[in-house]
């Protein structure tokens, strides 16, 4: 039996492993979650409630469990996997009333109602900088809504899907969850076979394969393919809470975060007080293990990922960016806290997505300009702008799905990317019925 073995980012010790679902395994793997989906689909909507609830509530007990394996595998401080694991956990109740209510039958008048019904097979395929929360966030809606799934995690964190999903399972009918590990071959595996429906979040290259791979069947998808995010702060901006939000965003999870902040461009009049302040604030973080106390940053996930960032920072020197604080050489596994400036729109910094603890930094004389810098990308995932009166009419020109105005993008509303950092979206009770198929009675 193949197994995938998963390591310690920041001294590579293998941590357990998992058996992989290889390309031969996976048509038995589908067609048990294709048997298990018709009883499942056949309960009401509040048994199948019911059900989810009392699988959710085993999640109490594995919660340090899970907080480490995240810690372990994926190098997230201790503090902030303890955070993922309990909103997941706690935040249950709350997300299946709100998803009840979403697939309730809705009468039209003159004997018309519009139900929500299940696809049938729903594969989710989910990230490793988030294993839990992102995992959960696609999974529970497609549960609720009487579909099975089958959850192929990232290669990177597998064993924290393993624990959770054999936790739910001891409650849930057998087949209606199953997890599938392995990687890219698994995933491909997954999305070609017999299945309904992709909800998938990870990379623009990987979506556009699973786009491709689904549309030979017109499988439903719903895919967040992750982001650039720009961050404009005006002359007008509140300088501080603007500093504050640009290094907190760009550090956050060692950068590893859909929705960092990844580009900052700064009116030229107030640029040198915000630089100043952002190197003093990013002095402050500390870069180490998930178990030493006081750290902010942990280490990137792996080898390619590191070698990626560090690629980008390279670039950057090459092209003439200032480095205020770090450098362009960083030694596995981590980058250190890096704050540069003089970002021109020929360099990585300013096109790719980074996924690394930088604060990229550049000025501008027009707000035009900026407005036109950061709309100037396929992504469009989240986006901010820092100001005082009109920072919300530059907000309206920003081409992204969230965006905030002194204030992080995203919140109370779906999760949604414009561009080709979304297709569909989740959250709130029209993203949970895009796990649906939308069905009207006549009487």
């Amino acid at each position: 039996m193949s197994m995938l073995v998963s390591y310690d980012p920041i001294n590579q010790e293998a941590l357990g492993e998992v058996p992989i679902t290889t390309a031969e395994k996976m048509p038995a793997v589908v067609q048990r979650a294709k048997n298990a989906q018709k009883a499942w689909a056949a309960l009401s909507l509040n048994e199948r409630h019911q059900k989810v609830i009392l699988a959710y509530q085993q999640l109490v007990k594995v919660q340090e469990p899970l907080t480490l394996l995240i810690s372990k595998e994926m190098g997230k401080d201790h503090r902030r996997a303890g955070y993922e694991v309990a909103g997941t956990v706690q935040n249950t109740d709350y997300f299946c009333q709100e998803i009840v209510h979403a697939f309730k039958p809705e009468s039209q008048g003159h004997g018309i109602e519009l139900q929500y019904r299940p696809l049938g097979v729903v594969a989710v395929i989910s990230p490793w900088n988030y294993p839990l929360a992102m995992a959960n966030n696609l999974l529970l809606p497609a549960l609720m809504a009487g579909n099975s799934v089958v959850l192929k995690p990232s290669e990177e964190t597998p064993l924290v899907a393993d624990l959770f999903v054999k936790t739910l399972n001891k409650v849930l009918p057998e087949g209606v969850l199953q997890v599938a590990h392995g990687d890219a071959a698994t995933g491909k595996s997954l999305v070609s076979a017999d299945i309904n429906m992709v909800a998938f979040t990870g990379s623009l290259a990987a979506g556009k394969h699973i786009m491709a791979s689904a549309a030979s069947s017109l499988k439903r998808l719903v895919m967040e393919l992750g982001g650039n995010d720009p961050m404009i702060v005006m002359a007008s901006a509140d300088i501080d809470k603007a500093v504050q939000f640009a290094v907190a965003s760009s550090f956050e999870n060692a950068g590893q975060m859909c929705t960092s902040t990844e580009r900052i461009y700064v009116d030229a009049r107030i640029a040198d007080e915000f630089e100043q302040k952002v190197v003093a604030l990013a002095r402050r973080y500390q870069v180490g293990p998930w178990d030493q106390q006081n750290v902010n940053i942990g280490p990137i996930v792996n080898k390619k990922q590191h070698q990626s960032v560090v690629e980008q920072l390279k670039d950057a020197q090459q092209k003439g960016a200032k480095f205020l604080l770090g450098t362009a050489h960083y030694e596995l596994p981590f980058i250190q806290p890096t704050v540069v400036t003089d970002i021109t729109d020929d360099m990585c910094l300013e096109h790719d997505e980074t996924f690394g603890p930088i604060v990229a930094i550049s000025r501008y004389e027009q707000l035009s300009e900026a407005v036109a810098r950061a709309n100037a990308s396929p992504y469009g995932l989240g986006a901010t702008v820092f100001g005082g009166a009109g920072a919300a009419a530059v907000a309206e020109q920003m081409e992204a799905g969230m965006v905030g105005v002194n204030q992080g993008a995203g919140g109370a509303g779906p999760w949604v990317g414009a561009k080709q950092s979304g297709f569909g979206f989740h959250g709130t009770a029209a993203g949970h019925r895009q796990f649906t198929q939308v069905r009207i009675i006549s009487k």
